[in-house]
């Protein structure tokens, strides 16, 4: 890869990494921490195992997503997804006489994905190359206009992706009738439901409060946002019953991660909300606006009422951010809890046993994603008695490092699936790509974020959303809470993960 004209001396992070506008961009699977303190340990950790298995039959996957940021909550959110993808790394190659093994490399395609055409080119080389046998990329962690441009790239060229924390409807394969029909992204796969999936799961939990009415208001940034626009669109397909609710109400924010003026815009907002009768709120934005939404309407004076704000997975940041203060400011003086935020997260740690303690049978769609779960737990523990440094106990809360573990254990069972004759002769990438669509019935994934059952089209078949609710309680800093599940098609996955012909 060369980002510079010909002639002009690069400036280097470390050996393949040039430094661009401050950003180290590039690929490498030998340990570099691209200037992030926070992900040094787990960098090296995936350096160890890739010299671990360096000479078994082995090929590469690529980790695709911004490793630097000037935000500290930012960074340990990378970290989280390092975390997963060591952890996945180390599951997928665990078995004895079982090729090909995982080398794991990390690219980095700069902020927002800004430099992904650049990392691209590196990929497909490395795809082309005997030395490196790129077989599929992951990560993906925005829904963006340039991830969708580097997932369509790379799957024009046949590399397969498998996108683990990307939930923006624009990326992702319409269901096909048949399988002849031209996918818009072939080869890739998603593990985490779409938006306009999390949105029926969200209604199919709260009935009939789930439904739009009087009592409910939708606020979305206009921004150009693949994800906020998706968002907003499956908020807006919930089926609307009884008096119409206030009109929807926008925003505008600079950036992902930059308030700018949107404390001014949510205090208007809010101040209206406040004089309507609605008392659900469905949020249509990042993050860092969502807190500073929550904040301005817990601050207003409403009649004591209380409000529920409903968004999407990108809320499961939300709590990395929320200061003590903040926690009291969402309770109010008298401790009782003005804003209460919901979203339908694409995985909770209690999610499983909390359903099973309320149950007298163990349906296989809590069972084994809970008995996933405890491997991925032990697999920590493992990590722990081994003296192996992460920079930090993983925290599964935040669902990021059990997504991306699930995403790597389901690239080692596509690749298993793919080996074919004798310990060199590795699958291709088409190899690879093909056992997508396989993945479900009795090849289903035991994912500890739930079954995954992928369709034709490579979608996760009625995956379920963990519905958590960030409750600021009475005290302290409040807490995060899985509440229940809840399913897009409106019913548990079948028995086995069977997918039904009409999906």
């Amino acid at each position: 890869m060369s980002l510079y004209q010909a002639g002009k001396e690069p400036d280097t992070c470390t050996d393949g990494i040039e430094k661009i506008d401050g950003e180290c961009i590039g690929v490498n699977a030998d340990g570099y921490d691209f200037e992030t303190a926070e992900i040094s340990d787990v960098a090296k950790a995936i350096a160890a195992e890739n010299k671990r298995i360096e000479k078994q039959p082995h090929v590469t996957v690529a980790m695709m997503l911004p490793l630097q940021s000037d935000k500290p909550s930012v960074r340990r959110q990378i970290r989280s997804d390092l975390q997963g993808a060591y952890l996945g790394q180390r599951r997928a190659n665990e078995g004895e006489g079982e090729p090909p093994k995982i080398r794991l490399a990390l690219a980095n395609p700069g902020r927002d994905y800004g430099r992904q055409k650049d990392v691209v080119d590196t990929l497909l080389e490395w795809a082309d190359s005997k030395q490196h046998k790129l077989r599929a990329v992951t990560g993906f962690n925005l829904s963006l206009d340039t991830t969708e441009a580097a997932v369509k790239r790379l799957t024009k060229h046949r590399v397969p992706v498998l996108a683990s924390r990307i939930s923006g409807d624009r990326i992702s394969n319409k269901e096909t009738t048949n399988g002849t029909d031209k996918l818009k992204f072939p080869g890739l796969a998603r593990i985490i439901p779409t938006n306009g999936d999390a949105a029926k799961a969200l209604a199919d939990y709260n009935g009939e409060r789930g439904l739009r009415n009087q009592k409910t208001v939708l606020v979305y940034d206009s921004r150009e946002d693949s994800y906020v626009q998706s968002l907003a669109d499956a908020f807006t397909s919930i089926k609307e019953k009884g008096p119409a609710g206030q009109a929807a109400i926008p925003f505008e924010s600079p950036a992902i991660d930059e308030a700018g003026t949107t404390g001014n815009q949510f205090a208007s907002i809010a101040h209206n909300i406040c004089g309507s009768s609605a008392d659900t709120v469905y949020f249509a934005g990042r993050t860092l606006h969502l807190r500073i939404f929550a904040l301005k309407l817990a601050a207003m004076q409403c009649e004591k009422r209380h409000y529920t704000i409903i968004s999407g997975s990108d809320a499961a940041s939300l709590r990395q951010n929320m200061s003590e203060d903040d926690w009291g400011d969402l309770r109010g003086a008298g401790g009782k809890p003005k804003v209460t935020v919901q979203y339908a997260a694409p995985a909770h740690p209690g999610a499983w046993k909390a359903e099973l303690a309320e149950r007298t049978d163990k349906p296989q769609y809590l069972k084994e994603p809970d008995e996933a779960l405890g491997r991925l737990e032990d697999e920590i523990d493992a990590v722990h008695d081994e003296n192996i440094n992460l920079g930090s106990v993983p925290d599964l809360k935040d669902s990021r490092t059990m997504l991306v573990y699930d995403g790597l254990i389901t690239i080692g069972t596509a690749l298993h699936q793919a080996q074919q004759g004798g310990t060199e002769d590795l699958p291709s990438r088409r190899d690879v790509g093909a056992q997508w669509a396989l993945l479900n019935s009795q090849s289903r994934v035991q994912g500890s974020s739930g079954l995954i059952c992928l369709t034709s089209s490579g979608n996760p078949y009625d995956k379920p959303a963990a519905i958590v609710e960030l409750d600021p309680g009475t005290e302290g800093k409040g807490e995060l809470k899985f509440v229940g599940l809840g399913w897009p098609t409106g019913r548990p996955q079948l028995p086995n993960c069977v997918i039904p012909s009409s999906s």
